[in-house]
């Protein structure tokens, strides 16, 4: 294809609210260095890493939950720490999911990679770095896929076989990985498994990943959602208010925090594991360490993942053992009602944004 100079785009210009998120028709389109490809975006998606770094959520100023200041962003979030990974630079485009198809490459790229359709991997160690922990997210410290085209290592850009559409690939990508990486750090088996905040992006997919590996699954949900999650294969689910069953799992799976959270070590069973890769309800917990030590529980971080992470997570999809859950669809241009529909949290699974094709 013939390659045009500029591009639509989201720009995020800033920490705050919803007017921080410009469309923009004049955005030039990028190039890619060498060992770079680039892509013509077909679809992306909403997650809540999105909207926390638009907000400064990230910022250690700020204690409260993801939801209370999203549309307005947070006072006191500091710019020098409101992304994950510390401060951004402005502006930025958003959007760690895509899908879409290898147009351009850069030197020392195959050029027969040109048409091939692709995964981006969303988080991945920089290749030029020599520090072992560098961490790189696609839409954060670098441009991501709320735009036409977008650029990446080419081997973060993982051919895919599927029949499945760009925007249900484009569901996968964020949240999926996520999942899989807490479950492999957690080594997961045939368990039993507790997943809170389990309608959302990474809450569903985590019960599809879990039920693949064979563990018994207990969703933590509304109530008007425990048949939908019963679909995607939870065996059991408690409602958000429900009295957790004492020594009852073997593994939590957390993506809420907050004031509940002394009560899932409780229901942990002795040397369960907890593995913990967000917190919408709030950051800031009470720990009893009585209740680590004595019951031998084990605590986990998750955000780092290793390289087989997502080709794993592509083999699955190839396979078809996991399928997308998509709720609503918007295009880029929309995208502050995409997430205003997101914060709603209504929906389960993921939020999906159509891209315009260049003309």
């Amino acid at each position: 294809m013939t390659l045009p100079d500029t591009m639509k785009a989201v720009l995020l210009t800033g920490h705050g609210g919803l007017d921080k998120l410009e469309y923009r028709e004049d955005v030039a389109v990028p190039q890619p260095g060498a060992g770079e490809v680039l892509i013509r975006v077909g679809a992306s998606a909403v997650n809540n890493t999105d909207v926390n770094t638009r907000t400064g959520w990230y910022s250690k100023a700020v204690r409260g939950d993801t939801n209370s200041a999203a549309q307005s962003g947070y006072d006191g979030a500091s710019d020098a720490d409101g992304g994950w990974a510390g401060a951004l630079s402005f502006p930025r485009i958003q959007g760690a999911d895509c899908c879409g198809n290898i147009v351009a490459v850069g030197a020392g790229v195959d050029a027969h990679r040109i048409g091939q359709r692709v995964l981006v991997r969303p988080m991945y160690h920089p290749a030029a770095s020599n520090d072992l922990h560098a961490l790189l997210t696609f839409g954060s410290e670098r441009d991501g896929a709320f735009a036409q085209f977008a650029t990446i290592e080419a081997d973060n850009a993982i051919a895919v076989d599927s029949p499945l559409s760009d925007l249900e690939l484009a569901s996968f990508p964020c949240a999926f990985s996520t999942a899989e990486g807490m479950i492999q750090r957690a080594e997961l088996g045939a368990e039993r498994v507790l997943i809170t905040g389990a309608s959302g992006g990474v809450g569903s997919a985590a019960i599809q990943l879990a039920k693949r590996r064979g563990a018994h699954v207990t969703a933590l949900t509304s109530p008007s959602k425990a048949d939908a999650l019963r679909d995607l294969g939870a065996d059991a689910t408690l409602g958000r208010e429900d009295a957790l069953p004492s020594d009852a799992f073997d593994v939590v799976l957390d993506l809420v925090g907050g004031p509940r959270w002394p009560e899932l070590l409780e229901a942990l069973a002795v040397h369960g594991r907890y593995v913990t890769s967000g917190a919408i309800a709030g950051p800031i917990v009470e720990l009893d360490l009585r209740t680590l030590y004595l019951k031998d529980q084990t605590l986990m971080g998750s955000t780092r993942q290793p390289r087989r992470v997502f080709t794993d997570l592509v083999g699955y999809i190839e396979r078809g053992e996991i399928r997308p859950v998509l709720a609503e669809r918007f295009d880029m241009s929309d995208i502050h009602k995409a997430q205003e529909a997101f914060l709603q949290k209504t929906h389960i699974g993921k939020i999906g944004l159509t891209i315009p094709e260049p003309v």
